[in-house]
């Protein structure tokens, strides 16, 4: 049977593999690699499943890639070789040249080498036999390359620790049907001199994996802005913002002629009356079905064009996560919503105003 391998966040993989299970027939877990990470095969296939997981995509499964061979390591660097010669032997003639491709590999074992190692010499090989374009940024098809150690055995049965086997597992696929681009779906953001805080990056995510285009001079509102780290990027991204929080904002920010600091609660705001958006933001800390309710509230200051982004702050169950959607489609139509790398224990969904 074809097998894959399917990646969380290790805290929500339970509910990612409940999700394996309600949308595959006969799906078995072969292997746990490293945790957030199994082995895995269904009727389907990798295939079956990744088409039905873009029509509907999943919320805690993170990513998913197939495995068409795997090859025993030795632990040496003569690795690199074999796997690049396997690599050609058995993709050069199924990669398209005319579009491009890139190497993504992951280890979960004791080897002499890093990832970096793996991907620049199995793409290396791979671009002269194939003739391929390498794009490691947005490439349209990936071949996916995870080292680990194996806990298979013959049938069920798994081997003593002393016997665990060393294998690399490969598989190619479209960068469409991964679930996320990056390997694992690990998403990482180069750290700026400027940023205000981590958070940052939770919205830079979500921008890049929901395809968010933010109008050219649009106004924005971001509920609980303070320090003021997805204010920053909104103001990157071109947008005047209105940043609502008793809190005060970073000095960059407070400073900002394009920042308008509400320093009251978003209830209060909302009590003043506010303005028209094209685009409202919350990542406040709060329960999750409350910060619904106060979305809903905010919704009818929207424009009909506008959209919205939140996060979601989960419990390790997600007992939370159904109610609060419940809520939320009582004003909004929801667009996607993902468990993304820089999430923590809460999800991030993206949001559309229903028509009045």
């Amino acid at each position: 049977m074809p097998q894959l391998l399917l990646s969380a966040d290790p805290g929500f993989m339970h509910l990612a593999l409940d999700e394996f299970r309600r949308d595959s027939h006969n799906a078995q877990l072969l292997d746990e690699l490293a945790p957030g990470v199994h082995l895995a095969d269904c009727d389907e296939g990798f295939w079956g499943l990744a088409e039905s997981w873009i029509d509907d995509p999943p919320v805690f499964a993170r990513h998913i890639c197939p495995v068409d061979l795997s090859i025993p390591l030795v632990a040496t660097p003569r690795d690199l070789s074999r796997l690049s010669e396997a690599a050609v032997t058995e993709y050069a003639d199924l990669l398209d040249p005319d579009v491009s491709f890139s190497v993504q590999s992951r280890i979960f074992a004791e080897l002499p080498y890093k990832p970096f190692d793996v991907n620049r010499a199995v793409s290396a090989a791979l671009a002269r036999a194939a003739n391929s374009p390498l794009d490691v940024r947005q490439p349209f098809q990936i071949l996916s390359i995870v080292c680990a150690a194996s806990n298979q055995g013959p049938g069920s049965e798994k081997p003593a620790a002393s016997s665990h086997r060393q294998l690399a597992y490969l598989g190619l696929s479209l960068a469409s049907h991964n679930i996320s681009d990056w390997a694992g779906g690990v998403r990482r953001f180069r750290r700026e001199k400027e940023q205000v805080s981590r958070a940052e990056f939770k919205m830079l995510e979500a921008l890049e994996a929901f395809r968010i285009d933010l109008p050219a001079g649009g106004v924005a509102l971001d509920l609980g802005a303070a320090p003021g780290g997805w204010t920053r990027v909104l103001r990157q991204k071109g947008q005047f913002v209105t940043a609502v929080d008793p809190a005060e904002l970073h000095p960059r920010l407070a400073a900002d002629r394009g920042v308008r600091h509400k320093k009251m609660t978003a209830e209060t705001y909302l009590a003043e009356g506010p303005d028209a958006f094209d685009f409202l933001v919350n990542d406040m800390r709060m329960d999750a079905r409350a910060s619904a309710r106060l979305m809903n509230d905010f919704a009818d200051f929207l424009y009909p064009h506008a959209e919205a982004l939140m996060t979601l702050k989960l419990g390790k169950t997600a007992a939370a996560l159904d109610p609060a959607c419940t809520i939320l489609q009582e004003s909004y139509n929801i667009l996607h919503m993902r468990q993304l790398f820089h999430n923590r224990n809460e999800v991030t969904i993206h949001l559309q105003p229903k028509p009045a």
